[in-house]
């Protein structure tokens, strides 16, 4: 692999380190002007200008070369909530709620999650890599070089190893990297709508250990909300969990204020997603506990809740904060993570240095990860983003545009915007 030089940089802007960044320090982002980044061997070989790159690293002639043309240099979006394997499509729920029904009033009649589990049972292994694969190409566009990916919609033994493998495949045909979680605790399927228990055994007994015998997760979720999954019930699927090897995150008080954050702190789980409606115990716990709060602010906006998650009382309370983009066919169908960088920073209030960590180096450390990526340091993957903007400011300054020119992962430039 030949060496990347980016050249021509206005600005790099990072955070720093490998652990998750708390209250004060989140807003901490390095802001370099005047500097070159060289990829060597898919990783970061130096930051710095053209003399002490070559005075640490040698002769830079055989380099290849990438003109960022005066834009800014980021590490590369992690997005660490999505749920990327599914078929079917329902554009028909979004217009009733535009007529006023609720998301759990469709729920209620047949329609929500449930909707897309008929699809995707009925969708073959080949039509579910194709989509997750057509998804990802947003995403990269959008600057995203590593994703969490969740299963859920199969809901049976078969469908959802059928996600995971779709999951797995995808990932190794595709730049982005994509970390596999399992979520078979996503809702109650139709035919055990009247016995939960049976299905949680099944879940517990059946659909847990085949998935870790198959290595095909990482991770193991839930959707402990009201109506879903109480919280005895998700304990019960993330112990499960952890007993073979998938450590827990969970869907937690996303409606209602449901446990799930105190549970998510109990079992030291590595995030809560979604905390709409956590509660002042729940922020506590979490804090204490170290867990990560994986916000999710395009699901309120796509829901029109016009409530948001209390991001500033997370971060004054010392819980680091993560941004994903909650991909999914009901509740927030976008791939773009600087969509929801701009709803962080209008909606949750982050400033624009917090919101780059949640969206970075905090998002990677909540999938295990920070050791590797969510920075601009040497000998961390080169896994970039070039922005076509002067500075950092403009990621939610210029709203509306997609701002990204090129993507480099692994030290390869694996994405150009056409008019680079």
């Amino acid at each position: 692999m030949n060496d990347l030089l980016i050249t021509n940089l206005s600005e790099v802007a990072t955070p720093v380190g490998s652990e998750p960044l708390t209250g004060a320090d989140q807003a901490k982002v390095r802001r370099l002007s005047g500097v070159e980044v060289l990829c060597r061997k898919g990783e970061i070989a130096g930051v710095g200008s053209r003399e002490e790159i070559e005075r640490e690293a040698g002769s830079l002639e055989a380099a290849q070369r990438l003109d960022a043309k005066g834009g800014t240099l980021v590490p590369g979006f992690v997005d660490p909530h999505t749920h990327l394997p599914w078929a079917g499509s329902r554009e028909e729920e979004f217009a009733q709620r535009l007529a006023g029904k609720t998301y759990m009033e469709i729920a209620a009649e047949g329609g929500g999650i449930l909707s897309t589990v008929r699809a995707t049972r009925e969708a073959s292994e080949i039509d579910l890599i194709a989509g997750v694969l057509d998804r990802l190409d947003l995403m990269l566009a959008y600057g995203t070089t590593t994703a969490e990916a969740k299963s859920g919609y199969g809901l049976t033994l078969d469908d959802e190893l059928k996600q995971l493998d779709a999951i797995r495949r995808a990932s190794e045909e595709h730049p982005v990297d994509l970390v596999p979680t399992l979520l078979a605790a996503h809702e109650t399927p139709p035919e055990y709508r009247h016995d939960k228990e049976r299905y949680l055994d099944i879940v517990c007994q059946e659909i847990i250990p085949a998935t870790s015998e198959a290595g095909l997760a990482r991770f193991c979720d839930v959707f402990c909300e009201k109506g879903v999954f109480s919280a005895e019930e998700s304990h019960r699927v993330l112990t499960a969990g952890a007993q073979y090897g998938l450590a827990p995150r969970l869907h937690a008080d996303e409606f209602v204020d449901s446990g799930g954050a105190e549970l998510a702190a109990e079992l030291n789980a590595l995030s809560a997603d979604h905390l709409t409606a956590v509660s002042p115990a729940g922020v506590e716990a979490m804090a204490a506990a170290g867990v990560t709060a994986v916000l999710l602010p395009g699901t309120s906006f796509f829901l029109m809740k016009h409530k948001y998650a209390p991001a500033h009382r997370l971060l004054e309370a010392g819980v680091p904060i993560a941004l994903a983009t909650d991909c999914n066919p009901g509740s927030s169908f976008t791939e773009s993570v600087p969509m929801v960088f701009v709803l962080a920073v209008y909606e949750l209030g982050l400033s624009i240095e917090e919101a780059l960590t949640a969206a970075t180096l905090n998002a990677a450390c909540c999938l295990g990860l920070g050791r590797s990526i969510g920075s601009i340091e040497v000998g961390k993957h080169a896994d970039l983003v070039v922005l076509a903007a002067p500075n950092l400011l403009h990621l939610a300054y210029h709203y509306g545009i997609n701002p990204v020119s090129a993507v480099i992962k692994r030290g390869k430039v694996v994405h150009q915007a056409k008019s680079s």
